[in-house]
């Protein structure tokens, strides 16, 4: 309810409703909507923690592996541009603060684990830099959320992603990582 309506906009009452339970049970296991919201959104974070951990075990190449994780996420947060995010960052500064210094610390750990893999099977080139790429790569992913540089109704929130996902590999592959590129690309890969 809160990803589909928003933070702010569901009550605890519309929750014991959705749920067939009463506001007062709620209350016995949360003490208050604050709390319920952390526990909702920190529960989200570690079921897509597990789900990208995941799809790093399978054995999949890099560029894969990206692709991969961006089609797991987008399946999970929906359109993250949508009120629910706005939400959160305005009514649950605290929360929303501290769920981004989680995202940022998991998706530098993944973003330099899957540069480090990519040069080791040279499909990424040699004389990256691998913190600043993974900096790039993890601010550019937060900038296409960004009402200010991409207006809602210019591009959806999966054209931003793909073209976003594309731009940053195009810059780091060698031409044996090009041509995977090329043929996820080209394949029914969504």
């Amino acid at each position: 309810m809160f990803l589909n309506l928003g933070f702010k906009s569901v009550t605890m009452d519309d929750l014991a409703n959705e749920m067939g339970i009463s506001k007062k049970t709620i209350y016995t296991h949360f003490e208050n909507k604050t709390k319920l919201v952390q526990e909702c959104t920190f529960s989200l974070f570690n079921q897509i923690n597990s789900g990208i951990d995941c799809i790093c075990t399978t054995g999949k190449n890099p560029i894969e592996e990206l692709y991969e994780i961006k089609k797991f996420v987008i399946s999970h947060l929906k359109d993250e541009k949508s009120s629910p995010q706005y939400q959160l960052q305005k009514y649950y500064p605290k929360i929303f603060s501290n769920l981004r210094k989680k995202q940022y610390e998991l998706m530098q750990e993944c973003t330099i684990n899957n540069i480090k893999r990519g040069l080791e099977m040279g499909i990424y080139r040699e004389n990256l830099n691998v913190e600043f790429v993974s900096r790039i790569y993890i601010s550019g992913a937060a900038s296409i959320k960004d009402d200010r540089f991409f207006p809602q109704g210019n591009f959806s929130a999966k054209e931003l992603q793909d073209y976003f996902l594309e731009y940053h590999l195009r810059g780091i592959v060698t031409p044996k990582g090009r041509k995977i590129l090329n043929d996820i690309i080209n394949s029914t890969y969504e």
